[in-house]
């Protein structure tokens, strides 16, 4: 008998997801050789990571930028850039996802230009732009426009692709950071479907698209989800997920057709959950993360990207990135797993599962339309405290172990991983000459274009980003004129403003429950009153274009659950803004934060800083992802203590920080 004719097989095996792998650093170049091997390894579509200048509408010589040039990703300041970047890559041919945000319009109109150069018709050119822009003031950090301005950008860019790029999906509903900053399932759905609500209500009534093609509007919706390591937990999120979008699409927007409403989404699999100790543990955590997200035919991800082993400890490399790539072909080609229909149709447990979810889903989903919708529920910090205070009760479960993290607080014991053996060798160091040669070639840019179309491509878009005019034209005659990433965003800052968006720090509490925070709130009172002070100030401060501030501000929290008076001002600040804020509050203590790998620039300067100021005695801590090298130059340095993911018990680490003011101020322990 034909194996293929037994009960319960499809009659035709499915074809895999797309296979993409998220990669982007250094250079154009670099990244267009790293695209082109990545791909002859059997990758099937391409994932750009973008460093955090350019997402943040940034070049590369501009003061912000300093030390984040080519870290976490790949900078892109114009159209040169992106040439390079797909240098014999036929775009016509490719399914490329950008991981871009507040400038999702600038970038897609850099993409469809060199497309249209390399001769592919635009029609054609299938991908997406993750353009979220409310997570970002949730999670990411990489905003630059107050919400309303950004919603504009976003329904000018469905509305043109919708026009010329019917392939391209315009928006990519990005759940991925609230579950990293704090979300339980419930919460995820809930407040991603709110922001994807906000989205087709402003392209709904705005005008620039038909009523009756709404339903073509949704189809081109996707999502861009996370998995974390409860993969039977993670599978009932995305049938919820698909239950509810076919029913918001349909009763809210009118969407007749099934196949339009279609939950659409790509994945990729918890990087938070990974870790420092024992990061071989990695691998099997990469691979449940996986099956989250693929077991379920009808609710299987369309494209899976899967980060490397290694993520935890710096910059991956390629063969890291190689064998993420090969786990999911082992899946998709060595199982059985496509042969089959839906493994859990008609499953009890699975049907129990989604109803909770759907349940609880919709119900946080109207707390937050009564509110006025996703864009009120951030201005006024609802979902922001929300997040906040899920994180904080996740990370105290860890600490008290109820939640197990296999090598980190529990099994700890361990033989020298050969994994990490060659130290600093088993991640992609950056060189600081990257950032350097990118200064000099984005100036050598401007100096060799036509300065009077450059001028009157920016007072284009000047013009029209103070009516409601699509700005996709006025953007695309910039691209052309060499306008560069930088230029094309200060124009519209000058127009629209720029956006602090709020803590949520609030009301937020992680302590309960933990026994030791009552030792250290003590050691807090006593130090306050032998230094004569009210109470004991800490800094907490993020320099630089870092914008992944769960860290910060869940030992803001904690330290405020301890009796410190927390000073947090939140995201993107320079040195000089957190040295000023060091010496007009009088604090005790300086905690930086710096997770994108810039922290020998940007520690540095703030140190530089307080000894300018006066207060070079100022105790400075430092925490992110810091190797050991370079944890060993920053407490050359000056810095007091080093911080690093391995560091999880946040009341040990606000016990340290006492420690480290008892010290500095010759007060014995």
């Amino acid at each position: 008998m034909d194996e293929k004719s037994l009960p319960g097989r499809l009659p035709e095996r499915d074809r895999p997801w797309v296979m993409r792998t998220y990669a982007g650093h250094s250079s154009a170049a670099e990244t267009n050789a790293l695209f082109r091997r990545n791909l002859a390894k059997g990758q099937t579509g391409l994932s750009v990571a973008f460093d955090l200048p350019t997402q943040t509408g940034y070049d590369p010589d501009h003061d912000l930028a300093a030390g984040e040039v080519g870290r976490v990703g790949v900078p892109v300041s114009h159209l040169g850039d992106m040439r390079r970047l797909f240098d014999g890559i036929p775009l016509a041919d490719m399914n490329t996802s950008m991981t871009i945000n507040a400038p999702a319009m600038w970038l897609l109109g850099l993409y469809g230009t060199v497309a249209a150069e390399q001769g592919a018709e635009l029609a054609r050119c299938a991908g997406t732009t993750q353009n979220d822009i409310i997570k970002e003031y949730l999670s990411r950090g990489t905003h630059i426009f107050p919400p309303a301005a950004s919603l504009r950008l976003t329904a000018d860019v469905i509305a043109y692709t919708l026009r010329e790029m019917p392939r391209w999906n315009p928006v990519n509903i990005c759940s991925y950071h609230l579950q990293e900053a704090g979300a339980t399932p419930v919460q995820e759905v809930a407040f991603a479907l709110a922001t994807a609500v906000a989205v087709l209500d402003a392209v709904r009534d705005g005008g620039q698209v038909p009523a009756q093609r709404m339903g073509d509007v949704v189809q081109r919706i996707s999502f861009f989800v996370n998995a974390g390591v409860r993969f039977v937990e993670e599978i009932a999120k995305m049938r919820a997920f698909g239950a509810l979008w076919d029913e918001i699409t349909r009763e809210r927007y009118g969407v007749e057709d099934p196949r339009q409403r279609r939950f659409r989404y790509g994945v990729q699999v918890n990087s938070l959950g990974l870790t420092e100790a024992q990061p071989e543990n990695n691998v099997q955590r990469i691979v449940l993360e996986m099956l989250g997200v693929t077991l379920s035919r009808t609710a299987r991800a369309r494209a899976v990207q899967l980060p490397a082993w290694n993520e935890a400890l710096g910059l991956p490399r390629p063969w890291d990135q190689q064998w993420s790539l090969r786990m999911q072909q082992v899946l998709a080609y060595e199982s059985d797993l496509l042969e089959y229909p839906d493994l859990f149709d008609g499953s009890h447990v699975m049907t129990a599962l989604v109803d909770e979810i759907v349940t609880g889903a919709r119900a946080e989903l109207a707390t937050v339309l009564e509110m006025g919708g996703a864009v009120a529920a951030v201005e006024s910090g609802y979902l922001k405290s929300a997040l906040v205070a899920s994180l904080a009760d996740r990370r105290r479960r860890i600490e008290a172990g109820s939640d197990v993290v296999v090598g980190v607080n529990r099994f700890t014991e361990t033989e020298p991983s050969p994994l990490t053996a060659a130290g600093a060798e088993a991640v992609v160091q950056v060189d600081p000459a990257v950032e350097v040669a990118a200064s000099a070639a984005v100036r050598a840019w401007r100096a060799d274009r036509d300065a009077a179309a450059v001028d009157a491509a920016l007072a284009r878009l000047r013009a029209d980003a103070a009516t409601t005019t699509n700005l996709m034209t006025a953007t695309l005659e910039c691209v052309r004129a060499g306008v560069t990433t930088g230029e094309w965003a200060a124009v519209l800052r000058e127009v629209f403003g720029e956006y602090r968006a709020p803590t949520g720090l609030t009301g937020a509490s992680g302590s309960g429950g933990d026994e030791g925070l009552a030792e250290v709130r003590a050691r807090v009172a006593a130090t306050a009153r032998e230094l004569g002070s009210g109470r004991l100030r800490l800094l907490v401060g993020k320099p630089g274009l870092d914008g992944h501030s769960n860290g910060a501000e869940q030992i803001a929290v904690r330290a405020r659950d301890a009796g410190f008076e927390v000073i947090y001002q939140g995201i993107r600040l320079t040195a000089g803004q957190i040295v000023a804020a060091a010496v007009e509050e009088d604090v005790d203590l300086v905690g930086l934060s710096v997770l994108s790998g810039s922290h020998l620039a940007a520690v540095p300067a703030v140190l530089d800083g307080l000894r300018a100021a006066g207060r070079p005695e100022l105790p400075v801590v430092v925490g992110g992802i810091i190797p050991a090298g370079d944890a060993e130059q920053l407490r050359a340095a000056g810095v007091a203590r080093v911080f690093t993911p391995k560091d999880f018990a946040l009341t040990g680490i606000i016990d340290e920080l006492v420690t480290v003011i008892r010290q500095t101020n010759d007060l014995c322990r």
